[in-house]
């Protein structure tokens, strides 16, 4: 029974659950991202392009070999993919920028108000009140 009080304890703590609300909503902002990106980013990166697809962009190394018979790919294209690549690139650094303005605006947020000095006590005071008859 120690090991599962162990376990219930770990899982009870703030910290992992915290942990595991955060993972969840990353990944679900991620994926809000990556809609932005394919739907609104890249459509007009593709347009400035000329036209084309900018996830389509690859550089073919071999082409793929048709089976004249039935028309069908029989050797599969072997190509570098860099259009995806940095379309991949381009989701994270609207991600990891996204972030980073919430990070700001939230520790913004926690940032406590600078309070206004507060009166002296009247210990400080009755102690300024000696020292200065002790000068006289």
């Amino acid at each position: 029974m120690g090991m599962i009080n162990e376990f219930k304890d770990f899982i009870s703590k703030g910290n992992v659950v915290d942990l595991a609300v955060g993972v969840i909503i990353g990944a679900a902002f991620g994926k809000i991202v990556t809609a932005l990106v394919e739907g609104v980013v890249m459509p007009t990166i593709s347009i400035i392009t000329g036209g084309s697809n900018f996830k389509d962009w690859k550089h073919v190394i071999t082409p793929a070999v048709m089976d004249p018979a039935t028309g069908k790919e029989k050797v599969a294209e072997v190509a570098i993919k860099y259009g995806d690549f940095i379309q991949t690139c381009i989701d994270f650094l609207l991600i990891a920028f996204v972030i980073f303005l919430a990070i700001k605006a939230y520790n913004r947020m926690r940032q406590p108000a600078v309070a206004a000095d507060a009166p002296p006590s009247e210990e400080v005071l009755l102690l300024r009140e000696i020292r200065d008859n002790l000068k006289k």
